[in-house]
This record gives C-alpha cells, sequence and structure tokens, in this order.
C-alpha cells in the first residue's frame, strides 16, 4: 500500500537554536509530540527546494537512546519532502567523520551521492532515558552546517506551522543490510541499509600505511589499548583493529555500543576514560600488570579522541602540533606536503611554533569544526585541532577520533622502524622529543559545567569590563598572585573567514601576558542544560632545561589569577571545576 503526504499541522517550540554542534536537549524535551519533527522540518525549509527533490541523505548517529525512534520520525519526513532515499547505518550506527567520509566519497547502490545528513548524536555528552540527544545537520562538502544555515534553521523553527509527513509509511527495517522500497505519490523512497564500518575503513586505507602499522603493532615490546566507552567507536574497533591491523581482541575494551554508553560518561578525557587512564597507570591506585605502551580513547560518535602513554598524558593542543610536526614523513596520505594547519582560538599555540618553523601557512579560527571546513575547502588547510580532544585532516570536514589514533600509530611505527635494534621509541620519547625542539606549552582547562545561565553571561560581562582599564586590571593580578606577569592586552575574539569574508564576533575573552601567558574565557555550545564555562590557562615555556616542571607548580598563579580576577564563586556559586583537563 502506498504511503500518502499530508501536511500535518504543528506549532514552534522555543530555544530550538543550534549551538556549535546542532540542537542538543535531554531526551525528555525530544520526546514531547512533534518536538524533533519541527527542527527536521525547519531544516528542509531552509535547504533549496530543488537540491531536496529526489537527492539522497544520510541519517544515522551514535546510537544513543531515542536513536532509533528519530530515524523513524525523519524518514517520514524525508519521504515527505521529496527525498528520494536516505542511506542508514545498520542499527543506526555512524560515528561523525565516518558521516562526513560518507557524504563526500560513499557511492550507493543505485549510483546515487549524497546531498547531506541529519546526524543523531550529543557527541561526549552522557545518554540514556534522562540524559541527551542531539541531531545536527550535515552539508554536502561533509561538514557541519555553516552559521547561516543554522540561523536559517532557527529562524524556520520559530514560525513553523505546518510538517509535510509521509503517512502510512511503514516502519523501516534498520537492522538488516539491504534495500528497502516503498511506493508514494511522486514515486519510490527508498531506504538503503549498510555496514557501518566498511566504507570508513576503505577511505583509512588511502591515507595510512597499514603494513607499517601492522609493523609496529606485533612488535612484542609494544602493547595497545582502545577504550571506546561504549560508544559508536565499537562499531569500527573490532574490523579495525582486530581484523585488519591484527591486535588482539583483548586490547579493546568498553567497544560494545549502548543507547546509554554503559552508564558512563563517552568524554575521552582524564576524569571520565577512568577505566584507560587507571590501565595506563595514570589513576590514584597502580594497576596489577605493566601499563601498555599506547592508550586511546574516543568519544560517543568517534570524533574525539586522548592518547596515552605509559603512565603519560598527550594533551590535545600537544596531539595536533606533534602530528603536523610528523605528518609529511609517517603518513602518506601528506607525502607531498602541507597546504597548511589550524587550531581554535582557546587551544595552545603549540602548533603556532611548528607552522611557523616549518613555513607553513597558520590560522586561528572560533571553536567549532565548520571554520575548519572552510579553509579545507579552499585548500588552505590539512591538519587542523582544538584542545577539547579533537584533531582531524581534510580527508574530510570532521574531526576523526580513530584517524588521530591511526596518525599516532602511523608516526610511532615510522620512529621505531629508524630506531636502534631492540629500543623501543614511546610516546613519552616523541613528546619529549618535541618539548626539546619546539619548546613546552603548559595547558590546563577547567570546565564548570551546568552553571546558571544568568551568572555565566554576567561573568563574562565583567571580564569584558575589566580589560577597559589594564592598570586597574593589572592591580586585581598582583592580588591574586603576585608571581603572575602583567596583562599587556585583552580583547573579545573575532574572527573574519579568509575565504568567504563572514565575521564571528563574541567567541571568547582573552587576556594576554607579558611573558607569553595567555587565559581565555569562553561560554560552550555543547551542554543541554545551563552554561558551560570553560576557562583556559597556558604558559609558553621555550627554555629546553625548563620545560620538566611539574604542570601544576607552573600554572598555579594563573590559576589564581583566572578564579579571583573572574569572580567566578561569586558568579556561578562554584568553588571548584567540574572537570579538570
Amino acid at each position: 500500500m502506498a504511503f500518502t503526504i499530508v501536511a500535518q499541522p504543528t506549532t514552534p517550540f522555543e530555544g530550538q537554536k543550534p549551538g556549535t554542534s546542532g540542537l542538543r536537549k535531554k531526551v525528555t524535551v525530544f520526546q514531547q509530540p512533534n518536538y524533533l519533527a519541527n527542527f527536521v522540518q525547519a531544516t528542509f525549509n531552509s535547504l533549496p527546494a530543488d537540491k531536496i527533490q529526489g537527492c539522497t541523505l544520510v541519517v544515522s548517529g551514535d546510537g544513543r537512546y531515542y536513536s532509533k525512534d528519530a530515524v523513524q520520525i525523519i524518514a517520514k519526513l524525508a519521504a515527505g519532502n521529496g527525498v528520494r532515499r536516505i542511506w542508514v547505518g545498520q542499527d543506526s550506527l555512524l560515528s561523525t567523520p565516518a558521516v562526513s567520509g560518507i557524504i563526500r566519497d560513499r557511492v550507493g547502490i543505485q549510483g546515487d551521492k549524497a546531498y547531506g545528513a541529519f546526524i543523531l548524536t550529543a557527541s561526549h555528552n552522557p545518554g540514556g532515558p534522562h540524559e541527551d540527544f542531539g541531531i545536527k545537520y550535515n552539508c554536502e562538502n561533509g561538514g557541519p552546517a555553516p552559521e547561516g544555515l543554522t540561523d536559517q534553521i532557527y529562524k524556520h523553527t520559530t514560525t513553523i506551522s505546518e510538517l509535510k509527513i509521509a503517512e502510512g509509511l511503514p516502519e523501516v527495517d534498520i537492522s538488516t543490510i539491504g534495500l528497502q522500497s516503498f511506493d508514494g505519490p511522486n514515486g519510490k523512497f527508498e531506504v538503503e541499509v549498510f555496514d557501518s564500518a566498511e566504507d570508513y575503513i576503505k577511505l583509512m586505507k588511502t591515507i595510512f600505511d597499514f603494513d607499517a602499522i601492522r609493523a609496529l603493532l606485533k612488535n612484542p615490546k609494544f602493547s595497545f589499548l582502545l577504550d571506546g566507552l561504549h560508544g559508536v567507536a565499537g562499531a569500527y574497533a573490532e574490523k579495525l583493529f582486530v581484523r585488519e591491523l591484527g591486535v588482539p581482541a583483548s586490547s579493546l575494551v568498553n567497544c560494545v555500543p549502548k543507547e546509554d554508553f554503559g552508564g558512563g560518561h563517552p568524554d575521552p578525557n582524564l576524569t571520565y576514560a577512568h577505566d584507560l587512564v587507571e590501565a595506563m597507570g595514570l589513576g590514584k591506585h597502580q594497576p596489577a600488570q605493566e601499563p601498555p605502551e599506547f592508550g586511546a580513547a574516543c568519544d560517543g560518535d568517534a570524533d574525539r579522541n586522548m592518547v596515552l602513554g605509559k603512565r603519560f598524558f598527550v594533551t590535545p593542543s600537544d596531539s595536533v602540533a606533534i602530528i603536523a610536526a610528523n605528518a609529511v614523513a609517517s603518513i602518506p596520505y601528506f607525502k607531498g606536503g602541507l597546504k597548511g594547519v589550524a587550531r581554535s582560538m582557546p587551544t595552545s599555540a603549540a602548533l603556532d611554533v611548528v607552522a611557523k618553523e616549518l613555513g607553513l601557512k597558520f590560522f586561528e579560527v572560533p571553536t567549532g569544526w565548520k571554520f575548519f571546513g572552510n579553509l579545507m575547502d579552499a585548500g588552505m588547510c590539512s591538519v587542523c585541532g582544538e584542545e577539547s580532544f579533537g584533531t582531524g585532516s581534510d580527508h574530510i570536514r570532521e574531526k576523526d577520533g580513530m584517524w588521530a589514533i591511526l596518525a599516532w600509530l602511523s608516526i610511532l611505527a615510522k620512529r621505531n622502524s629508524e630506531s636502534s635494534e631492540g629500543q623501543l621509541v614511546t610516546v613519552e620519547e616523541i613528546v619529549r622529543q618535541h618539548w626539546g625542539k619546539y619548546g613546552r606549552h603548559f595547558y590546563t582547562r577547567y570546565d564548570y559545567e551546568g552553571v546558571d545561565a544568568e551568572g555565566a553571561k554576567k561573568l563574562m560581562a565583567h571580564l569584558v569590563a575589566s580589560q577597559a582599564d589594564i592598570p586597574a586590571l593589572n592591580t586585581a593580578v598582583k592580588a591574586a598572585n603576585s608571581a603572575a606577569a602583567d596583562v599587556v592586552r585583552g580583547d573579545e575574539f573575532e574572527y573574519k573567514d579568509p575565504v568567504d569574508g563572514s565575521v564571528s564576533s563574541h567567541q571568547g575573552i582573552r587576556f594576554f601576558f607579558a611573558d607569553g601567558s595567555r587565559l581565555i574565557f569562553r561560554l560552550s555550545g555543547t551542554g543541554s542544560v545551563g552554561a558551560t564555562v570553560r576557562v583556559y590557562i597556558e604558559q609558553y615555556v621555550a627554555d629546553s632545561s625548563k620545560i620538566d616542571g611539574n604542570p601544576a607548580e607552573v600554572l598555579a598563579p594563573l590559576v589564581d589569577v583566572a578564579i579571583k580576577v573572574s569572580k567566578m564563586e561569586e558568579f556561578t556559586g562554584r568553588t571548584a571545576p567540574t572537570v579538570i583537563t
């Protein structure tokens, strides 16, 4: 029986403004009748009608709670709006980087290519019936919707009055690989379900030397541990690392995707990736067994990563700088050289030093991967990263956790292939050699999550006002900690895109100190309730004799200044951060 297309009345919901990575709310909010449908229809209303008619879209995500329901809702709206076909990863599982690659490269059963994607994820946020859900739209280049489009989507959510629904479209089977076809008033509507990992692994093989990585992983002195945090990385881990690269299955932990991420917080940092942290010898208690040489974790949708050595943490800012410094020598994809490098504004300046040394184009952009995408599309950037555990390259238009892990394995493989017989080059050695050459950026981030939104806004306004009188500000700085250097200038970061000329304002409040230190304050758009205040604290040490200092001791004066000058407790009521990275 054929489905019909009906115009179903609806009314707007308040607060459907997408943040830096789409719309994120509690599952219970999304479960309200028409809440998700309104946002999806507003997206269709914002896209060119002639592009939507007869197109193919990807619909999948990290598998968190409510994803399977969401696929059914989106399928009905897609058919109702004239979409010809949707592609769905088996069981609705596709990592965010995999979706980007699929949009860019995949050719379907019918010879079609994707026009865009609805990605169902709240990234590193918790999942479950009372936790977070999210949705974002990615465009034809594989990257997140630009601000112009997200602004249009939000505008449509405030005036929406009807939904175009395929009434009578049966529930789609997303568990079985194959093509399903349904008759509608304008012809066929099809759903193609495919293997979640196949296309992504094929892409990775075009980038990395798998034989070299296999040789490293077979080295009896080298050991490997991956923590999937029960996110979508588990849909790739066994096929990539066990079948393709030959690691034992015991090297994978928490690699079964779960709707609630096993009750954990799928954020790959030292706080939430506690199983990995303990196993690598960085926890409160020493592990029963000798830690592996290399450990890594990915977040819920596998776009973020954390890399660890034995009893050694690699900061995300150092990670992207080290990848950039070693990419040409270690990764075949970059053998022709790097076009340029970029980092988000809050990320430490470690990458800046590498770019200057290697004579590379360098860009500092606002937080949000879409800003890197413009540079990549223009052929201006090859490697980029952000301090929030995101690293990537121009192979896709999203950050890519698995790519970063393979990049590190490639660097280790290259260094070990050149080492003296029997001597294992470790993660820690590579990082310390990098510091010796380029200097060290001591760096930490304090996250104050779920704070009162009004209090957070007042804190930010107070910081902006303080920049108007630098002498008075320095009096407050010295009162907070006399060991801190003077502030020489402050501003609110504004970015003019060198490709399209667009301007992004109010992207973070910055304080620059006489000794090269930085303090940055930012409100994050990735939370679902309240506000998250992020404080970034950075001290650069160029003297190679001083790079082994204790980070907590080196950064202590700036930490004092950040907390006291911002009046953090007064405005937020918080005496300590939720997470320290």
